[in-house]
């Protein structure tokens, strides 16, 4: 049923508990799956310059050593959870408006599932979705599995 499973992630803790199920149902299925981190330009355009807005709207962030390390720290955690299940894994970065970039990913790469997510390291915990996930849920035809964090009440 699935044979690419798609994981965009930002490394917070609900994006983790959406890796776990997304690795469950690759093991079930014999899917690879996909970490897809995404470099906001216009979430960070306040705090860089115009020069380095540029690099990241064109997927180089290689000489942005903090923003290589929070993408690499985040797709890792995808990584390992699949390879621990010995699950082929395909990590990626890009730049761009979220949302965008997650729908053309899925559609560039045969993804059959987007699990993701309820929302993310916005600062502000939504009422229901993140601003990310329900654009998400919005742009894309495929089935999107949307996970929130499992609270012990």
């Amino acid at each position: 049923m699935y044979e690419n499973i798609l994981i965009p992630t930002d490394g917070s803790k609900t994006a983790n508990v959406a890796v776990e199920h997304a690795v469950d149902l690759a093991a079930k299925y014999g899917a690879t799956v996909h970490a897809l981190y995404v470099v906001d330009p216009d979430w960070l355009a306040y705090s860089l310059g115009s020069e380095q807005l540029d690099r990241i709207r064109q997927g180089n962030i290689g000489e942005m050593d903090e923003l290589e390390a929070d993408a690499a720290e985040a797709t890792g955690v995808v990584a390992d959870a699949a390879r621990e299940k010995d699950i082929e894994v395909v990590e990626a970065v890009r730049g761009g408006t979220p949302h965008k970039i997650i729908t053309n990913y899925a559609d560039s790469n045969d993804i059959d599932l987007v699990v993701i997510g309820s929302h993310g390291r916005s600062g502000v915990r939504r009422a229901l979705l993140g601003s990310v996930t329900e654009r998400v849920l919005r742009s894309t035809h495929l089935p999107v599995l949307v996970v929130d964090e499992q609270r012990e009440d």
